[in-house]
């Protein structure tokens, strides 16, 4: 940087005529900067400290929660009005939507889609011909990868309601898990007409919605473009910020994902989610110290999640560091058999890349251990891949040959 020290002045110098009024000027511009800036942190804040306890609060005060991204409070809010007043249908929806929300936003939280589901069949089965009901129903089965049947409720919806968002958002997304992509794209952008005409809270979801359609159709630039929009009228959403970060990663743009990431850590300092996911991306580039770092951190944080050590023992595995991808991996399986995952279920790899490591380090008693317990799983199911050894077992644990005499 090159300093013009021509214009400088010492404070002994003489001052430029109006150099006070031009101070104030830019202090004054400073601080409306600030004030601008932290204007919706500063809201936030406040609106958190005057946030009514859960027996008083309203749907205003709910769908106000909703837009701060502050689900947990959304859902005690949504639940205790529907709760007390069965037919409030606005409720069941912001309650499914915020549940379905949360259950993207970090791994503890895949239960919230199937408390969704039962809650919508429920107001189904006391309202059956209920429009709203029924659309909400079927943004719900959606979530819960019921694409089928969520495309057959959209489509009935919509026969009787054509603008109903939540049917529009259901059947884009049906029809792109089903591999109908140009329909999946075209329900979108009516979801997003929609939406911009008749239906401005449910914006971030239609732009949503419509990026997922670009990005299934390899259409990265537009998914990006659409993810961004939601994002702009949902700022602390955590989902649309995990979709950034795809869609750039899918084009190679790796800083561009490292910095949505970190946006995620900002909102939330504590999510598992987007650790895991810094993990894989640093694994992705070759940066080993640094995902190893990230997926520790996920295993501090969510020690009982077999996942995380999976990839924090590949890691180890990758290394060559093979003692710790053997800690690590035993953790994997060990947890996967406690917490009963159907044998076709588990990953094989937690079973054969511990079996590598402890080849390596020469433990047959450990190999030995898993590839028996491999086998007796392959008789039980068709895991798909297979460990092979020769009929005398591994080699490192074959019994030598005795010397032959004289």
């Amino acid at each position: 940087m090159r300093i013009q020290r021509e214009h400088s002045r010492g404070f002994s110098g003489k001052r430029r005529r109006g150099g006070g009024c031009l101070t104030l000027l830019m202090s004054i511009i400073f601080i409306f900067v600030v004030a601008f800036l932290g204007r919706e942190r500063f809201a936030e804040w406040l609106w958190r400290w005057i946030a009514p306890p859960v027996e008083r609060a309203t749907l205003q005060d709910a769908r106000m929660a909703f837009q701060q991204a502050e689900l947990e409070r959304s859902i005690q809010y949504a639940r205790q009005l529907y709760e007390n007043d069965p037919d409030n249908i606005d409720a069941l929806v912001l309650l499914a939507r915020s549940l379905i929300y949360r259950s993207y936003s970090d791994l503890s939280h895949d239960v919230d889609r199937q408390q969704a589901l039962s809650l919508t069949g429920n107001a189904v089965r006391r309202n059956p011909l209920d429009t709203q009901v029924l659309g909400i129903h079927a943004f719900v089965q959606q979530a819960n990868g019921l694409s089928e049947d969520a495309s057959r409720v959209a489509l009935r919806v919509i026969r009787s309601d054509s603008e109903s968002i939540t049917a529009r958002l259901a059947l884009s997304l049906s029809y792109g898990s089903r591999g109908l992509f140009e329909a999946a794209l075209r329900e979108g952008e009516k979801a997003v007409e929609i939406a911009n005409e008749s239906a401005p809270d449910w914006r971030a979801d239609a732009y949503r919605v419509l990026a997922i359609a670009h990005s299934d159709l390899g259409q990265y630039e537009q998914a990006a473009q659409a993810v961004e929009t939601a994002i702009s009228y949902h700022r602390r959403l955590l989902p649309l910020h995990f979709e950034r970060a795809l869609y750039a990663i899918q084009v190679g743009d790796m800083d561009t994902a490292t910095a949505y990431y970190f946006n995620i850590i900002a909102f939330d300092e504590e999510n598992v989610k987007v650790r895991f996911r810094l993990c894989e991306l640093s694994s992705t580039l070759r940066e080993t110290q640094a995902a190893i770092d990230w997926c520790n951190q996920v295993t501090e944080r969510a020690p009982g999640w077999s996942d995380g050590w999976y990839q924090l023992g590949r890691e180890y595995y990758l290394q060559g560091d093979w003692r710790q991808a053997q800690i690590a991996l035993n953790r994997c399986s060990t947890l996967q058999v406690a917490q009963n995952f159907p044998v076709e279920e588990r990953r094989f790899e937690c079973w054969y890349l511990q079996g590598q490591a402890a080849e390596v380090l020469n433990d047959c008693e450990s190999l030995m251990s898993l590839y028996d317990e491999y086998q007796q799983m392959a008789k039980e199911a068709d895991l798909g891949q297979s460990w092979v050894y020769p009929p005398g077992g591994p080699p490192i644990c074959a019994t030598p040959s005795p010397l032959p005499s004289g």
